[in-house]
């Protein structure tokens, strides 16, 4: 009650969760509130202004823009989402594993984590894509590969702040069972700050689903998706500069509100930090 009290107070993260939600919401009901099919192609109407049919226009295969760009909420950050859930639980467990149990685990663990932090995460995301080639499934893959080492290690440092808290240790010699302690007081206690890293890393995550969908390595056509819709209008970016801006704008405002909502959700759940 007293973080949803002090998270209340600031606007932009109120204003930020509103856009996620209403952008999680039209990418759920694309179906119901595109106008058009998106991959539907007709070069007769191609590179249309903006009109009461096609509110956005059409590109340059004559496809309606503000359909491909609700569509592609469902790619880009859907797919974000996905790729984040699944880091942040292998995270997660091998965190709590590292954290809790320390000793001999904890020394393998960390150190490959340290292997896998040695190398660019951009890097090694573009070469994972390469090995393994292009498709949805690939750059979930390549998105969890190149930050479950991240996670593992600042997840730890969480699970060893409250491992020494008084309740876990009264718990602790109160005979409870690990899976009891783990499960009832440490997850619930650890997860606000979990999910603040989340929800900051999120943006991350779109962003790269975007660039590697515009250099040809993402989502493949003709499958919407915001990163695929600047790569093929900025061949056509000297005529009609107008069709980057959907999908750029897009992009930005979703990667920002997230941005403001774990900058927001991190002041709430630790005030002191945020006054210095």
């Amino acid at each position: 009650m007293k973080f949803w009290n002090r998270f209340k107070k600031d606007k932009l993260g109120i204003l930020s969760m509103i856009i996620i939600l209403v952008v999680m919401a039209l990418g759920i009901f694309s179906p119901v509130v595109a106008p058009h099919d998106p991959t539907e192609v007709n070069i007769k109407i191609k590179l249309m202004r903006m009109c009461a049919e096609y509110p956005f226009g059409t590109d340059q295969l004559g496809r309606c823009v503000l359909s491909r760009l609700l569509y592609g909420i469902r790619t880009t950050v859907f797919l974000s989402l996905i790729a984040m859930f699944l880091t942040i639980a292998i995270g997660t467990i091998l965190g709590v594993i590292a954290g809790f149990f320390r000793g001999w685990l904890d020394e393998v663990i960390m150190r490959i984590c340290d292997i896998m932090l040695s190398f660019p995460s951009e890097v090694m995301i573009l070469a994972i894509v390469g090995i393994l080639g292009t498709g949805i499934e690939n750059i979930i893959i390549a998105n969890i590969i190149a930050k479950w080492a991240w996670y593992t290690r600042m997840i730890r440092s969480i699970v060893i702040q409250y491992t020494d808290k008084n309740y876990i240790r009264f718990a602790k010699v109160s005979g409870c069972s690990t899976f009891h302690i783990i499960k009832k007081h440490l997850i619930p206690g650890a997860i606000g700050e979990i999910g603040v890293l989340a929800t900051l890393d999120t943006g991350w995550v779109i962003l790269n689903i975007s660039a590697l969908s515009f250099l040809g390595l993402g989502v493949q056509a003709p499958t919407p998706e915001w990163g695929m819709m600047l790569s093929e209008a900025k061949n056509i970016m000297t005529i009609y500069p107008s069709q980057m801006l959907p999908a750029g704008i897009a992009i930005l405002v979703v990667v920002a509100a997230f941005n403001f909502l774990g900058d927001s959700l991190q002041e709430a759940l630790n005030p002191k930090k945020s006054i210095n």
